[in-house]
């Protein structure tokens, strides 16, 4: 798959997982490689652009374990921009699946 197509997918797809609840980088990575095959060298580099963007603000919590967490949470930017994104994607989908003589919805 086109690298770049596939990291603007992976964009939509963290942001969605993040609007259900916080997360820190490294249960955001568990949670995409369940379905689609990811690494840090991708992940990371995304939540920082996206948190760059506005759509995510971070915090850290301490653990028992280790180094404090760091956690993102979507903003209401980034909500608005997943919503975007969503509707763009349906639709791309939509055009494709008719081009190639299918017909989902």
């Amino acid at each position: 798959m086109n690298t770049q197509f596939k990291k603007g997918i992976l964009e939509m797809c963290i942001l969605s997982i993040i609007s259900d609840h916080d997360m820190y980088g490294f249960e955001v990575i568990e949670t995409l490689s369940k379905e689609i095959d990811v690494n840090e060298n991708t992940v990371y580099p995304i939540l920082r652009r996206l948190t760059g963007q506005g759509m995510f603000e971070t915090y850290t919590e301490t653990t028992n374990i280790g180094a404090p967490r760091k956690y993102y949470r979507i903003t209401d930017y980034g909500k608005k921009k997943l919503n975007e994104y969503e509707t763009e994607w349906r639709s791309f989908l939509q055009g494709v699946f008719t081009l190639l003589g299918g017909n989902r919805s």
